[in-house]
């Protein structure tokens, strides 16, 4: 039977800005179902129709609120248009890291992928490339505004990273009154987001050989034989670094609109400017 129930609030991204950590604090809460990959329906999936997007929450219970995480969502042209007249009522949430630091993770999650070969120069100066998500994702305020052309400003509640590592408890007590879910912190998933760049991983020729496994050893993470075969060949990743010059670059090009930005949401973000220098 095909479920007719569509999800109520939705963690819109940014990518790269822990929104994994609030998505699995709230699949925690028993009040609250959300499914655990990233349906993507209004960015990259809209073609496949509502029906498809519906399936997505099949799995909840009677009485459980409906939400969805799918990061890419913000920076997406069109997600906040199709996504208007579908949910109309939807609260949403976006969680924002620095641009800067933002952008440099999102460019070794995909070295760590393959997916890019070169150091962060060769995307992240601001000229042409073949990645500009690196750079664009991070230009909150241009997204922002263009949210705002589609939803009520009381409709989006914006945290920050820092909100997270400061008080992860006042931040999923935020999120939950603005999603209109009882409050529920989980110790089990922990105080802080994850830093997926400090893990270990099997070496990219490894990881791209056993990908049409991927499914079925997934039940076996965390399995105490497994987890020893794989630390036997798992190891952290070295990134190329991100040299001072071209981070002081990326923070001239976000300047302009991190100063907007704290116009919309009404917040300090000086400490963003601060930390980028004090890291070049």
């Amino acid at each position: 039977m095909i479920n007719h129930r569509l999800p109520q609030f939705i963690i819109i991204g940014a990518v790269k800005g822990a929104t994994t950590w609030i998505h699995n604090q709230l699949r925690d809460n028993p009040a609250v179902y959300l499914p655990a990959p990233e349906p993507h329906f209004f960015s990259q999936e809209y073609d496949r129709g509502i029906d498809h997007y519906r399936r997505f929450f099949d799995g909840a219970a009677a009485g459980q609120m409906l939400g969805e995480k799918s990061a890419d969502y913000l920076a997406h042209p069109l997600a906040a248009a199709r996504m208007a007249p579908v949910l109309p009522q939807a609260r949403l949430v976006m969680q924002l890291r620095n641009p800067v630091e933002r952008a440099y993770s999102d460019y070794k999650m995909l070295f760590r992928r393959g997916t890019v070969t070169q150091g962060p120069e060769a995307y992240l100066d601001g000229r042409a490339n073949d990645q500009p998500r690196f750079l664009e994702d991070g230009l909150y305020a241009r997204h922002l505004r263009r949210w705002l052309d589609h939803f009520s400003a009381a409709q989006i509640k914006v945290i920050l990273f820092e909100d997270v590592k400061r008080s992860p408890e006042a931040t999923v007590a935020t999120v939950s009154a603005h999603i209109g879910a009882p409050c529920h912190y989980s110790s089990e998933v922990g105080a802080s987001p994850r830093n997926d760049s400090s893990e270990r991983f099997l070496p990219l020729p490894v990881r791209t050989a056993l990908a049409p496994l991927k499914d079925a050893a997934r039940p076996l993470r965390g399995n105490a034989m497994f987890e020893k075969v794989r630390g036997l060949f798992a190891r952290q990743i070295q990134y190329p670094p991100l040299p001072e010059a071209l981070r002081a670059r990326m923070m001239d090009y976000y300047a302009r609109d991190i100063e907007d930005l704290e116009k919309l949401i009404g917040r300090d973000l000086s400490h963003w400017r601060q930390s980028s220098r004090l890291a070049a």
